[in-house]
């Protein structure tokens, strides 16, 4: 009668048993070590309850809030709020005439530029129906208005530099550095606009000497009471002739 195998002892592990089965000692111990003695367990996380989820929705608005206010464009300021900032005010130690001449250089250049005038008066004919839209949407800040007509007598005579142009009334700074509020309504301003000098006259005048007459600047009448818009909604406007009740 053969012998029985001997039995394993009751604390061995059943894989090291089977391992031992199929390989060597050393074999069977160093993978019975390594996959399965060291190998990670994975649990499954238990059940988050009401509170944890509440926090989670939580979490997740203020995260999607946040990423929206981080992307959303800032607020433009109301008429009420830019008053109460000072934004529009002008300060006194600024409203110097002579501060606003470099200003008025650059608008001059900038309105030659629009009218294509050209040196000593070669340019074309100025006329209501070819250059009338491009005055009529042209910026003037800077310009040196005159007041020739109003309703209110006081104002007549009145010229300065424009530093503000709103929708109702032009803010200009005279040559005494006082600030003046005009309104456009029944005023009639008037601004000139000279023929750019050329580079070469002023050099002949110079060293020949030679007196040059230059072509007398544009003047030009503007009716406040068909102004009245702002500056930007003037760019983009199409506006139609029309009759004027001259003051």
């Amino acid at each position: 009668m053969s012998k029985m195998a001997s039995s394993p002892a009751p604390n061995t592990h059943i894989a090291q048993t089977l391992l031992a089965r199929a390989h060597s000692p050393d074999t069977a111990t160093q993978q019975f070590t390594e996959r399965i003695k060291q190998k990670p367990l994975f649990l499954r996380p238990t059940s988050p309850s009401a509170s944890d989820n509440r926090s989670r929705r939580r979490m997740h608005r203020l995260r999607k809030k946040e990423y929206f206010l981080r992307h959303q464009r800032p607020r433009p300021l109301s008429a009420r709020e830019k008053r109460t900032s000072g934004l529009y005010d002008l300060p006194k130690e600024e409203c110097k005439y002579a501060i606003f001449k470099g200003l008025h250089a650059l608008w001059t250049t900038y309105m030659q530029e629009i009218l294509n005038l050209k040196p000593d008066g070669r340019s074309g004919l100025v006329t209501p129906a070819s250059h009338g839209a491009k005055l009529v949407s042209a910026d003037y800040h800077g310009a040196e208005v005159e007041v020739v007509r109003s309703r209110s007598a006081g104002r007549v005579g009145l010229k300065g530099f424009v530093v503000r142009d709103t929708k109702f009334t032009f803010v200009i700074v005279t040559e005494k550095d006082e600030v003046k509020t005009i309104p456009k309504e029944h005023t009639i301003f008037r601004f000139t606009i000279p023929f750019p000098k050329s580079a070469e006259s002023a050099a002949d005048r110079e060293q020949q000497q030679v007196h040059i007459e230059y072509p007398k600047p544009l003047e030009f009448e503007l009716h406040g009471s068909q102004f009245e818009n702002r500056p930007v909604d003037r760019a983009n406007k199409k506006f139609k002739w029309k009759n004027v009740d001259y003051l």
